[in-house]
């Protein structure tokens, strides 16, 4: 289910608000994956787009995140915005979008953002800093002068919302918690004890 215009402009409205504070990297949440035995494991992605589908943020299919996600699409995000006291938290499914957009948004990064891409085996071990600098640097005379495609291993992730809660810092504690939840057809709208 498609999220409804109150959502996007609360989210829209909240980022805009951290942006204009000056917080240091307003895209940024922590994403949290589900592995082998149930296993959660979490770190911080940066949004690179919303819309009313969802939550799109890109990543090396191969990496620990890409294979959770692979085999147990659910998820959950937060965004954290400490100077205008506010957080978001998402949960939900994921689906990869369409290799068209992938190509989009990597065609837009930066040259050495492309061949990082391409020679990080990110998640494996790596033996010292020094055999990464030269990947990319082997890469990089490879394909000088080449455009670079975008690897097969490397691309977006959409999250799908079931449940979105937005929550507002407030004097003793006494925060507001506003909560959307899909229910069949629409989002159920909530607020929640602090």
């Amino acid at each position: 289910m498609n999220l409804n215009k109150s959502i996007l402009k609360r989210f829209k409205d909240g980022m805009d608000a951290a942006v204009e504070a000056g917080v240091t990297e307003p895209t940024a949440m922590s994403v949290a994956t589900v592995g082998p035995n149930d296993r959660v494991s979490s770190r911080m992605m940066l949004l690179k787009h919303f819309d009313s589908k969802g939550f799109i943020f890109f990543t090396n299919m191969t990496s620990r995140k890409g294979v959770q996600l692979t085999d147990i699409p659910k998820i959950a995000a937060t965004f954290f915005w400490g100077k205008i006291e506010q957080q978001v938290r998402i949960e939900g499914v994921v689906e990869k979008i369409s290799t068209k957009e992938s190509d989009s948004y990597f065609a837009s990064r930066p040259r050495i953002s492309q061949v990082g891409a391409w020679v990080s085996q990110q998640s494996q071990l790596l033996k010292s800093k020094a055999v990464l600098e030269n990947k990319v640097i082997e890469f990089a005379k490879l394909h000088e002068g080449q455009k670079i495609l975008r690897p097969k291993h490397w691309g977006g992730i959409r999250i799908i919302p079931d449940r979105i809660e937005f929550w507002y810092g407030r004097k003793y504690r006494l925060h507001e918690r506003i909560q959307y939840k899909a229910e069949a057809t629409n989002w159920l709208v909530t607020r929640l004890y602090p």
